[in-house]
């Protein structure tokens, strides 16, 4: 099954990531990204809404997604001071644009889109809450409804909006074998609540992916790592 069919880019053009800190939501949204620019004309608008961590935001990749044409927004940090990055609603009024919105972790770091709770429910925007089952607050239906309660009740987005996205892995470590088991054990936890909209596994991983049913696949070609393991 083609995984762009579950972008569902013909009526959506707003696409947000949620999730739990280290789900894997900033290397998705940049793929995601690369592949929007890839299947349309229309221009690409990424923003970081990542205030809350030093490492692993989507704005490390800003020379890679500005040479494939995608304009990159964001703030510069000072120190732990939040900062607010402008143009999102000037982008979300123009119909020619796709807007793609990588949101910190956890309710603290998912606050700051809050005030844009009215475009991010419109009937054009999407709204991608990315779950790895191997991290602490997203092992089981429990933590992973505690998880979102607490980004729905401070960014004020809607259940309805959501769709899920299986990114099962334990980092540079990961095999196969942790992508398979990690997949079935979120669809089991999940499959009569809401159901997943495609699986997430890195591009060397993906030729070997078997046994995970008809769900698409979206091969990562990753773009953020420490500095320690950068080749």
């Amino acid at each position: 099954m083609d995984v762009v069919k579950s972008f569902h880019l013909e009526e959506k053009r707003c696409f947000t990531f949620i999730g739990e800190a280290g789900s894997g939501k900033s290397e998705i949204a940049i793929n995601f990204a690369k592949i929007l620019r890839k299947k349309t004309k229309k221009e690409i608008h990424f923003f970081d809404f990542d205030m809350s961590k030093p490492l692993f935001r989507a704005r490390e990749a800003q020379k890679e997604l500005e040479s494939a044409g995608i304009s990159v927004h964001f703030e510069k940090q000072f120190m732990d001071a939040p900062t607010q990055v402008g143009g999102l609603i000037s982008c979300l009024k123009e119909k020619n644009h796709l807007v793609v919105l990588d949101v910190g972790g956890d309710a603290v770091g998912s606050r700051a889109i809050g005030g844009f709770a009215k475009w991010l429910n419109a009937e054009y925007s999407l709204v991608y809450f990315v779950i790895n089952p191997y991290r602490p607050w997203s092992s089981d239906l429990r933590h992973i409804d505690e998880t979102l309660g607490s980004i729905l009740r401070v960014t004020h987005l809607q259940f309805e909006k959501l769709h899920l996205i299986s990114n099962p892995n334990l980092g540079i470590t990961t095999r196969i074998g942790d992508v398979v088991s990690g997949h079935r054990k979120l669809k089991k936890n999940l499959e009569s609540h809401l159901p997943i909209d495609f699986l997430c596994v890195k591009e060397e991983l993906a030729g070997q992916l078997e046994d995970v049913g008809t769900v698409p696949i979206l091969p990562l070609k990753l773009a953020l790592s420490y500095e320690w393991t950068a080749k």
